[in-house]
């Protein structure tokens, strides 16, 4: 069986009793981080006498088929991270992708995870979320990614570098503007654990002027589509659009209405001007 298991972000408090028992009775761990792997155990107080094997992001692909191997012969494997659960920008993905192609059966055991810990501290909307993991480390690829969610509804969450934090607030705000919502989460369950709550605008400015250490966790709201305003070109596009799916162009007015908010004649209206404009073409 291969077992994923959530470690705590930093409180030793946070470990289940499942989790304590699962270190203590494999015979195999598959850890990012071995002495940080010991630190946890001594911190709980408890001993362990695994195999454990180096898995991390350097080595991971590299070490699927020994993990696997361990596995077919009948033997238990336990995955823990440095910090959350096990695949979730750490390593764990593609060996339990492995395990499902060989059948070999996956059991999670439950627990921390930085993702919802920050989105539950930011106080953001929380009932639809995405998480994005790290953004990119330039500036030219952080803004087209930021580009491609500049109309995501969802409630946003991204990791982030302390070294690259202000850089990363700078270009989301060139994006999603200086007054969409966000939270920046640092050092979550340790002793120094802090929050800020604000616009982009003064995120960006508390980061410029703080030195940023330690574990970050981005929150940002999502793009609230009630503010959307839509040019006339805007609307032919999204009625021609239904029609080339095969829907009339009533019923396309109706759903482009629908979907906008805009008001069903200003639509029309829309239409009549690109019918206009098309028989005054030569």
């Amino acid at each position: 069986m291969l077992i994923l298991a959530a470690i705590p972000l930093g409180n030793p408090g946070d470990a289940s009793e499942n989790l304590k028992r699962a270190i203590t009775d494999a015979k195999y761990i598959a850890a990012e981080d071995s002495r940080k792997l010991s630190r946890l155990c001594s911190d709980l107080g408890i001993v362990y006498a695994a195999k454990v094997i180096s898995f991390f992001e350097g080595n991971e692909i590299e070490r699927l088929s020994e993990l696997i191997a361990i596995l077919e012969s009948g033997n238990d494997l336990l995955v823990v991270t440095d910090a959350g659960m096990p695949g979730i920008s750490d390593p764990g993905y593609r060996l339990a992708r492995a395990a499902v192609e060989k059948n070999i059966e996956i059991k999670v055991l439950p627990g921390p995870s930085a993702v919802t810990t920050a989105l539950l501290l930011s106080g953001l909307p929380s009932d639809r979320f995405c998480f994005e993991g790290f953004p990119p480390r330039t500036s030219g690829a952080r803004i087209t990614t930021f580009t491609k969610l500049a109309q995501e509804e969802r409630t946003m969450i991204f990791f982030e570098a302390p070294h690259r934090l202000l850089e990363s607030l700078t270009d989301a705000k060139s994006i999603f503007g200086a007054d969409r919502k966000g939270a920046i989460c640092r050092e979550m369950t340790k002793t120094y654990e802090e929050v800020i709550r604000g616009t982009l605008e003064e995120l960006e400015q508390w980061a410029s002027t703080n030195e940023i250490l330690g574990e970050i966790t981005i929150v940002f709201h999502g793009y609230d589509s009630s503010t959307r305003t839509y040019t006339t070109q805007d609307l032919i596009a999204l009625v021609l659009k239904e029609e080339s799916a095969g829907i009339s162009r009533k019923d396309a007015i109706t759903e482009v209405a629908r979907a906008s908010g805009v008001a069903k004649r200003e639509v029309f209206d829309a239409m009549v001007s690109h019918k206009s404009a098309d028989r005054l073409e030569p």
